[in-house]
């Protein structure tokens, strides 16, 4: 039996010849991304860990989005952290005030994310590169520090929703009305550890 998109991403980032649904594997990534809210905690870990470098300074995108400019203390030290584990580790991706934006925007936009990625974020959004045709997801900031020192992630290889429409939108009526529909549909949880292919 043939595999989906998402199975043949993930199959091609493991040592394996296939996937199939519910899974244990072991991933390469191409790129893993956290914020000023959730990095602090992935750098604790990290350096918790005792590892004294990450595993590829040009796959780790830190953005500062969320309290940048810093609305007080607290959220200056986060950045600051992100800073200086940046500088302190040579990573490429660090999108300091005046090169950044919206994370789940920017990375796209600076041709970071590519159809047939696996990436890994420590933010519920990451998920929106599926558009892009890559396998992304959020994962916990601990997470996320293994896969700095490893490059590698664990998943349960998700099954898939095959989705098909046919018609003409009418006039004002646009791709986001159609995935709200969608979601009225299946419900908040319908898609819960599957992929929705399209």
């Amino acid at each position: 039996m043939g595999m989906t998109i998402t199975e043949k991403i993930i199959t091609a980032h493991t040592d394996r010849e296939n996937v199939k649904p519910g899974e244990i594997v072991e991933c390469k990534i191409d790129l893993a991304l956290a914020n000023d809210i959730t990095a602090p905690l992935s750098i604790e870990t990290f350096e918790k860990s005792g590892a004294t470098r990450v595993f590829d300074p040009a796959k780790i995108a830190l953005v500062p989005d969320h309290f940048a400019p810093n609305k007080d203390i607290h959220s200056a030290i986060q950045c600051q952290m992100m800073r200086e584990f940046a500088y302190k580790h040579n990573l490429e991706l660090y999108f300091e005030i005046g090169r950044m934006g919206i994370e789940h925007a920017l990375l796209p936009e600076q041709g970071l994310v590519l159809p047939g990625d696996v990436v890994i974020g420590a933010d519920s959004h990451t998920c929106t590169y599926g558009a892009l045709g890559a396998f992304s997801t959020g994962v916990g900031s601990t997470d996320l520090a293994a896969a700095w020192i490893t490059g590698r992630i664990w998943f349960k290889v998700p099954g898939s929703l095959k989705f098909v429409y046919s018609g003409k939108l009418k006039p004002w009526v646009s791709g986001k009305d159609l995935i709200l529909y969608t979601i009225g549909q299946i419900g908040v949880d319908g898609a819960r550890y599957c992929a929705m292919e399209f």
